[in-house]
């Protein structure tokens, strides 16, 4: 009976080296998972899926301008499209005119970033016919990848 005890001792410890020799082996198969090399390529392969997706949203989409039509309103009274111009040009008069040119070039900055304004103000951004898979794989692909490029940038490690 003692030598069966003693058998028994002796594959209760080997029992018991595998399950440590396992253990050590699963904490080195997780950290693997969670690698700095595999969240790199998750964030460049995220990256790129989220490209084509905007891609493909930016290609199907078409921009439509309104020039041409009032951009400025008073009450009833709808300023025409050249009155945008006014302060610029009043802006070069005063550069010719003044000594001081620093007014002169804050009305001309002015002017500029008007014009600026009613050309942005005038554009419309309309999109193509598309089917509802395209649709769906557009907006997947910008989600997937955003979801992608989140997770590498803000998932913690173990």
């Amino acid at each position: 009976m003692s030598k069966d005890k003693k058998i028994l001792k002796e594959l209760e410890e080997e029992q018991r080296r595998e399950f440590r020799r396992f253990q050590a082996y699963k904490t080195i198969a997780d950290t693997k998972q969670s690698s700095p090399k595999n969240d790199l390529f998750q964030f460049f392969i995220g990256l790129v899926i989220l490209g084509v997706g905007l891609f493909w949203v930016l290609q199907t989409a078409q921009i439509r301008t309104t020039w041409g039509s009032s951009l400025f309103s008073i009450g009833s009274w709808n300023a025409p499209n050249g009155v945008v111009i006014i302060p610029l040009l009043i802006g070069i008069v005063m550069l010719f005119m003044m000594e001081r040119k620093i007014f002169g070039w804050i009305v001309t900055v002015i002017g500029l970033l008007g014009i600026l304004l009613a050309i942005i103000m005038s554009v419309r951004i309309i999109f193509d016919r598309t089917s509802l898979l395209s649709y769906v794989l557009m907006f997947g692909f910008i989600a997937a990848g955003g979801g992608l490029v989140l997770k590498s940038l803000f998932f913690q490690r173990k």
